[in-house]
């Protein structure tokens, strides 16, 4: 079995070469017959896909021309059809030899899926309904190389549809939908505010100080001038000295920059929209917001009711406004105007299990309290006022309670959508604010900012009274058009590296240095028979599925692609005797993974898992290290997605996660224990393997689920 399984494999590989090898005989032939595509400058479009379709009553029996990628073709004797597609969508295409003439309906035949051409023709109507173009003439405008992902299974692999979203755009319907709105609502946004008499500028991106945000930047170096510089983290500070240039309304949307992790809505780089208006404030800000959010649904979507997930958000009705202090007594009961001091509130914290830091005071406890228990449930848009002045660095004192400050953040599927000030202008409270930051830079807060003397200046010289805001246009994306990820509306998210070589960290400690990769003594095929054997339960073999994708990942991550098939089919067979032995785990797997033909190095990695518990076997390899921790963290965040409107982990996000993991009564049967001592084992952080493993889980949560679907 294990040797049909090897030749058929050895036959798919030579087969797809054989393949790509044929497209470009057939290019060379073209090129030799002087018919080379390449050497096609232009071609003139007189329609689209769509257009034609849409004005079929105009445009019937007349001539187009149209473009556009060949993504299926029927060859039929001496007529065929063929299916093109373009930025609009798709249209049909009629191919005839007494049409296209001999020589190019022989060269048509000849096209491969994947192959640009133009067409012109007549448009009409097939017997069928269909409206489609009677070709007269076909020109081959590119000829594709590469084979695209078969059309009926289409592209689901997340990892390859970020890495390549080339042919995710071709493969994909929805995503460049996705994309044309992006689009769109940038344009929407930009027209709002030009209407509203703002002016659209440009700042630096390459900073000596990078402020304006509670966040870490990239570093890097100026050739030129011989001068360490950063990324900007955010536009604020120079879009303030334009106000106090006068330049009364300004906004910029521009790339930042955060050197942060990724998960489900942080990518390292990022667009962001803040924008500046004089002689108003928060409440301003509040007003101008919620009327701009409205005007772009309404003009993107055609309606200010939007689905996302499982639920509907009203954009329409005046959002809530709500105080941080009283957002935190709503959902806890917990009145911090009563509480005396920072001492008092570290009590609060310890009581309700809430972790903070030595450094952290009555207000920073204050926020802890409302990430930890109020987000969550600010679905519906929601403008939450009025924060700590420890976490406003830059924001105007209200005047009748100081320790508090005029900002708000807006709140929509339990999502900061935006964060806005009543701007200080205070050049001596600035100050002193800006040393408080420094003293927390210097206590260990790397997000903290430092004092920047030029927008010192800039506030001495004077600015008038000002709401700023600043605005995460990739969420705003999300939420019109129903994403569950960032990267979902990035074109080209950040991905580490496929050839990326790992750190010495990153190598198992008991590998030498010419040691072979680890193969796999039976196939991906052979394992899946092998767990079914013994496994019946959907929920023990979506269990599997899901380890076996996550430990996939975890190979190529960690830079053993080599390995990729082993780490996944000991993932998919690490509970191979759960179901039928619960008491022997780990103690029954090997004699039934001897008798499937599973080598000892395979065995001796499933058993490990177990160590502790099941198992004496303890992991020393790097990929038994990840086992034993992803093994339990995969069945806790399984179980935090369940527990979401999505039902999934695209959405998941590691500060979710970590509420559970403190909550021992919640999927109690996921040892923390375990998952601790893996990271340990592994010498991560608990944030870090949380957030690569959601991201694991993430990027193999489509297959899981349709191969699940195949096998119930």
């Amino acid at each position: 079995m294990a040797e049909v399984q090897k030749q058929q494999n050895v036959q798919g590989e030579q087969d797809i070469h054989q393949l790509l090898k044929v497209r470009r005989e057939k290019l060379s032939a073209l090129q030799e017959a002087g018919k080379d595509p390449f050497q096609i400058t232009k071609y003139d479009v007189t329609h689209h896909s769509l257009e034609i379709k849409d004005h079929f009553d105009a445009l019937e029996g007349k001539q187009v021309s149209a473009a556009g990628r060949v993504m299926s073709k029927r060859v039929m004797g001496k007529a065929s059809f063929c299916n093109v597609q373009d930025l609009q969508g798709d249209i049909q295409v009629y191919v005839a030899r007494d049409s296209v003439g001999e020589d190019s309906y022989a060269d048509f035949k000849k096209y491969d899926v994947g192959d640009i051409v133009g067409v012109e023709g007549e448009v009409f109507q097939t017997k069928t309904g269909e409206i489609s173009i009677h070709a007269s003439k076909m020109t081959l405008l590119s000829k594709s190389l590469q084979i695209l992902p078969e059309k009926y299974h289409g592209l689901v692999n997340t990892d390859i549809r970020y890495r390549q979203r080339y042919t995710d755009l071709i493969m994909n319907e929805d995503v460049k939908k996705t994309f044309v709105m992006r689009s769109k609502i940038i344009s929407s946004i930009r027209r709002y505010l030009d209407a509203q008499g703002f002016l659209e500028v440009e700042t630096p991106m390459l900073v000596s100080n990078a402020g304006g945000a509670a966040a870490r930047p990239f570093e890097t170096h100026y050739n030129a001038l011989d001068e360490d510089v950063k990324l900007r983290i955010s536009l604020e500070l120079y879009l303030k000295r334009l106000i106090v240039g006068g330049m009364e309304r300004v906004y910029e949307i521009g790339r930042v920059f955060r050197n942060e992790g990724l998960d489900a809505r942080h990518n390292p780089e990022f667009t962001l929209m803040e924008l500046y208006q004089a002689y108003t404030d928060y409440n301003g800000m509040m007003d101008l917001t919620e009327n701009m959010f409205r005007h772009v649904a309404k003009e993107v979507c055609g309606t200010t009711t939007v689905p996302y997930g499982d639920v509907e958000i009203d954009l329409g009705k005046p959002f809530e406004r709500i105080t941080m202090v009283d957002a935190v007594k709503k959902y806890t009961g917990v009145d911090f105007d009563e509480v005396a001091d920072t001492a008092a509130a570290k009590k609060l914290a310890d009581e309700r299990n809430v972790h903070y830091e030595e450094r952290h005071t009555k207000g920073d406890i204050i926020n802890l309290f409302f990430e930890e228990f109020v987000e969550e449930h600010l679905v519906q848009p929601t403008f939450v006022m009025d924060h700590p002045v420890e976490i406003s660095p830059l924001t105007k004192r209200k005047p009748d309670k100081p320790e508090y400050v005029e900002r708000f953040e807006l709140f929509i599927t339990a999502r900061e959508m935006c964060n806005a000030y009543s701007e200080l202008n205070d050049p001596i409270d600035q100050r002193e604010r800006f040393k408080a930051q420094e003293a927390a830079l210097a206590a260990g807060d790397e997000e903290a900012n430092t004092t920047d003397e030029d927008f010192m200046n800039a506030l001495e010289i004077g600015m008038p009274p000002t709401g700023g805001i600043g605005y995460g246009i990739d969420r705003l994306v999300m939420l019109l058009t129903n994403s569950p990820a960032i990267r979902d509306v990035l074109l080209f998210p950040t991905m580490k590296s496929l050839d990326k070589k790992p750190s010495d960290s990153a190598k198992p400690a008991k590998k030498a240095a010419d040691q072979p990769a680890k193969k796999s003594s039976i196939t991906r095929e052979q394992a899946l028979e092998l767990l079914k054997q013994y496994n019946k339960e959907p929920f023990h073999i979506q269990h599997a599925l899901t380890v076996e994708g996550v430990m996939r990942w975890y190979a190529k991550e960690l830079g053993y692609a080599e390995e990729e098939e082993f780490w996944g089919i000991t993932g998919l067979l690490h509970d191979i005797d759960f179901e039928l032995y619960p008491e022997e785990h780990c103690k029954k797997a090997p004699e039934l993974l001897r008798e499937g033909g599973v080598s000892e190095d395979m065995i001796y990695a499933v058993c490990s898992h177990g160590f502790g518990i099941c198992s004496e076997e303890e992991p020393r390899l790097e990929m038994e290290k990840v086992l034993f921790a992803a093994d339990e963290l995969t069945g806790l965040i399984w179980s935090c997605a369940l527990m979401r409107p999505s039902k999934s982990t695209m959405d998941m996000e590691v500060k979710s996660l970590k509420k559970k993991f403190k909550d021992k009564k919640f999927a109690a049967g996921c040892s923390r224990e375990i998952i601790a001592q893996g990271a340990q084992m592994l010498g991560w952080e608990l944030d870090e393997l949380f957030d690569k493993t959601i991201l694991a889980m993430r990027s193999c949560e489509a297959d899981v689920n349709k191969n699940l679907e195949g096998l119930t």
